[in-house]
């Protein structure tokens, strides 16, 4: 069975709905929380297609990113990327330039727990994707 297969048979929650703007390719957003009562912040399941991924980000307040399917990247600025699978868990500092998304051949899709603003900046370098 295809990791694409895997995700389509069981997803956890949702897909949503395709987002496009600060995103490149074709990925698709489901708010499952969005409250300032208790925790004052935003979890999202987030899917990306094979190649897709967010422009550069920061977050105010930082955030953690729950890998629940396929393979992806993240990738703080000037810093090697890390590849990440299901089970991986990311811990995103305040204030730390970075970007996520799936890798050229595989789907991925994580929770994004957010608390807090994000300021969205430049799209990744196509070379610099490439090159993963």
């Amino acid at each position: 069975m295809s990791q694409y297969e895997d995700l389509q048979a069981g997803p956890i929650f949702p897909r949503g709905d395709k987002v496009g703007e600060n995103f490149l390719g074709d990925a698709y957003l489901e708010m499952l929380y969005v409250d300032e009562k208790p925790l004052n912040g935003a979890i999202g399941n987030v899917t990306f297609a094979p190649g897709a991924r967010n422009n550069w980000h920061v977050h105010d307040v930082g955030q953690i990113l729950l890998v629940t399917g396929g393979e992806g990247w993240y990738q703080e600025w000037e810093q090697p990327a890390r590849h990440l699978q299901k089970g991986d868990v990311v811990t995103i500092p305040a204030d730390v330039k970075h970007w996520h998304g799936a890798t050229k051949e595989a789907w991925f899709v994580h929770l994004a727990i957010s608390p807090g603003g994000t300021t969205w900046l430049e799209e990744v370098a196509e070379a610099d994707y490439l090159a993963l």
